[in-house]
């Protein structure tokens, strides 16, 4: 694949959420919901400045090779349930892991009672293969070849929002939860 020179390389992503700031900091930070929609990658939190951050590959994911750690990174800043500041790395492709760290921040706000703001800034300086990947480009390139490479925080943010407001996760790349 070509990588454009054009790459994008801060995303900003917002979506609004019928939840409370807490319900969607604990979709976000708590394992036993990180595993139910987008990738359905099980992610552990230690929230605090220089916490770890680990995303473990699911079962349909260690079939196809991925390494266990499929994602990693370090908590900058942590203030439940308003603001997750972290740096983020993609482990699944030697090309993704070699990128380094990107910086990922989320903010929650809420915008009326039981409706919160989420916007995720995912700052990709010097990461053109993940910046790719996270904007969902690649997603209409995979699956015309007949593979899934998914659509990326669109895709990850829909998933967060449907099962918050439905409790039901919708179809996902990872085992149905």
């Amino acid at each position: 694949m070509t990588i454009p020179a054009t790459s994008v390389t801060t995303q900003v992503y917002r979506v609004y959420i019928k939840a409370t700031p807490q319900a969607v900091w604990d979709a976000i930070t708590q394992p036993e919901w990180t595993e139910r929609y987008g990738y359905c990658v099980r992610s552990a939190y230690d929230l605090r400045p220089g916490g770890a951050y680990q995303g473990f590959a699911n079962e349909g994911m260690l079939a196809m090779g991925a390494p266990e750690v499929v994602a990693d990174g370090e908590v900058i800043e942590a203030d439940p349930p308003r603001r997750l500041v972290q740096t983020w790395r993609l482990l699944m492709d030697p090309t993704t892991a070699a990128e380094g760290f990107t910086r990922l921040t989320h903010e929650i706000r809420e915008t009326a009672p039981g409706l919160s703001r989420l916007t995720v800034t995912h700052e990709l300086e010097g990461a053109p293969t993940l910046s790719l990947m996270v904007s969902g480009v690649m997603e209409d390139e995979a699956a015309s070849q007949g593979q899934g490479a998914g659509g990326g925080w669109n895709w990850i943010l829909s998933g967060l929002k449907t099962v918050l407001e439905t409790g039901t996760p919708m179809q996902t790349f990872g085992p149905a939860a």
